[in-house]
Parts: C-alpha cells; structure tokens; sequence
C-alpha cells in the first residue's frame, strides 16, 4: 500500500476543484486562527451598528446555507456577461439587466460536509460569478465551526455580502493576502 503524502495541519492548503484555479483551505491552528480573526471583526462591525436587531443586522451582513448563497450566485451576472463591451451588449438585449442589489464578495465553505452533493454545485458557480471560497475543514466539523461564528448551530456555507463595512475590509485584506492566518511550526 503507498503512504500518502497528508498536508501539516496546521497550514493552508491549496484544494484542486474543477475549474483552473486552486481555492485556498483552512484546517487546524490556521483554521482557528481564521475564524477567530473573522468573529472580532464581526464584533467590531456590530459594535459600530447597534440600531438594528443582532438576526436582522446578520442577514445583512451575510449569506447563510447553501441554498441562500446558492440564490444571491445565481441573481449576480456571470463574468462573461460583465466582461463583454456595451455594444455586444446591447446587441444581446442584457442593457436592459439590473445589476442585483446583493453582490457576495466571497463565500466560507465547510469542505467536509456529508454528504457531499449538498455543496457540490458551489464552486464552479462561485468561480463563475468571480467570487472566492474559503474551505474550511475540521475533521468533519467545518460546518459546526462556521455555525459558531455567526451563533447558529451549523452552517455549511457562509456568503459575505459585499457591503463596504469593516468586514469586507477584512476579507479585502485577507484575500489580498496582507493578512496571514497560516501558523508556522
């Protein structure tokens, strides 16, 4: 039998998926280290808001299940359509399209998840919408850990909604890699 080659767990590691691009995932130490930098961000965030209720000011601020994230994926235009000119545009009739009121600006996703067909769908119509995932995985635990993060019992997916608040400067940051979550050992 060959030994597998198994990744440290205590760093990010690059998932391969269907589509070109690798998505970055979290487990272990660096996983933590993630959701913890995540939560004070919230807090921070709903401490400079108060005026709403905490479930009202959540579903602003986010996307929760697969099946909400799945319906703000499929209202945002693909990048096909954002990418071509204004005359092929017009020439399509899509002038004519509103821009959807919600834009996800990038989406956390329990990678473990059973069964696996829930979420399937997830990444490639991420991809195709040029939103980011985040995989988080935790011993078959990734969707209790997002859960926690936002006070719900599971969650297998996560959609920040791009708002301009302090959390989608976060994730700006985050994604642009000038914060580093990765643990060294």
């Amino acid at each position: 039998m060959r030994s597998r080659n198994k990744p440290n767990k205590a760093s990010t590691v690059e998932l391969s998926t269907s589509d070109p691009e690798k998505q970055l995932c979290y487990e272990g130490e660096s996983l933590l280290r993630l959701l913890e930098l995540i939560r004070r961000e919230i807090e921070s965030a709903r401490n400079l808001d108060r005026a709403l209720p905490e479930k009202v000011w959540l579903k602003q601020q986010f996307s929760v299940g697969v099946n909400d994230v799945t319906r703000v994926l499929e209202r945002m235009q693909p990048l096909s359509s954002v990418k071509s000119s204004p005359q092929e545009q017009s020439l399509h009739g899509s002038h004519n399209m509103k821009m959807p009121s919600v834009q996800l600006q990038a989406i956390l996703l329990a990678s473990d998840c059973n069964p696996r067909w829930l979420s399937k769908h997830l990444p490639n119509l991420a991809h195709s919408r040029g939103v980011p995932i985040l995989f988080v995985r935790d011993k078959k635990g990734g969707s209790l850990r997002l859960g926690e993060l936002l006070k719900l019992k599971t969650a297998i997916a996560i959609g920040i909604k791009a708002s301009g608040n302090v959390i989608n400067q976060f994730v700006e940051k985050l994604l642009d890699n000038e914060i580093q979550v990765a643990v060294s050992t």
